[in-house]
């Protein structure tokens, strides 16, 4: 009996060891696999067929100098481009997101209203009515890098007495930087903010 029981253990023992010699192979598989193997290969496809989007849809100026991206907006402060949507975050790609404030919440009306006395103290040519809700309004995740075509073309007689650019020179600016509807179906007409301005400071640079 008592050799039969030292006998349990040792087969115990080696069964426990085979086990765990099976879990670490199957680890060490798995880490090379999912670990290396796949990011390297989806990694190396994207870099081939989008190398573009692969790496962040970056937008350069002139100079060949990174100042953006296509999929994040930026705030433009100065009043001689065009300005963007509202963004609770500032644009922040770390915290996306908005307040989700109720249409009833004090500090969204307050918001509002302050958005529309910057409008009338900024663009006193246009009439409050006559401002589409985007320019108003923050979209859901805080980084929309696009404005409606109506969002940009009210814009333009400020942007126009600013820089000296006929309105008939901006209003051509936005439609040839107006995309449409995604294979003429989906989503609405828009306007890309950076490169619309990237292309503003090519006019103004030619004014000068």
């Amino acid at each position: 009996m008592v050799q039969t029981a030292n006998q349990a253990t040792v087969q115990a023992t080696e069964s426990k060891g085979s086990y765990l010699f099976i879990v670490i192979r199957l680890c060490v598989l798995l880490i090379l696999l999912c670990g290396i193997l796949y990011p390297l290969v989806s990694t190396g496809i994207a870099q081939l067929l989008m190398p573009d989007r692969a790496n962040g849809s970056l937008v350069k100026n002139s100079s060949g100098i990174v100042i953006g991206s296509e999929l994040i907006g930026q705030s433009f402060k100065d009043q001689k481009y065009f300005h963007g949507r509202v963004s609770s975050i500032d644009y922040n790609a770390a915290a996306s997101g908005s307040n989700n404030y109720g249409p009833s919440n004090p500090a969204l009306i307050d918001r509002i209203k302050q958005s529309i006395e910057d409008w009338k103290s900024n663009n006193p040519a246009v009439p409050i009515d006559q401002v589409p809700v985007d320019l108003l309004t923050n979209s859901a995740s805080g980084l929309d890098p696009d404005i409606s075509p109506a969002s940009a073309f009210v814009q333009v007689p400020r942007i126009s007495a600013l820089t000296g650019i006929s309105e008939e020179q901006l209003k051509q600016l936005v439609k040839e930087h107006t995309t449409g509807r995604s294979l003429g179906l989906f989503g609405e007409e828009r306007v890309h903010v950076l490169q619309l301005n990237l292309a503003l400071d090519v006019l103004m640079q030619r004014g000068k």
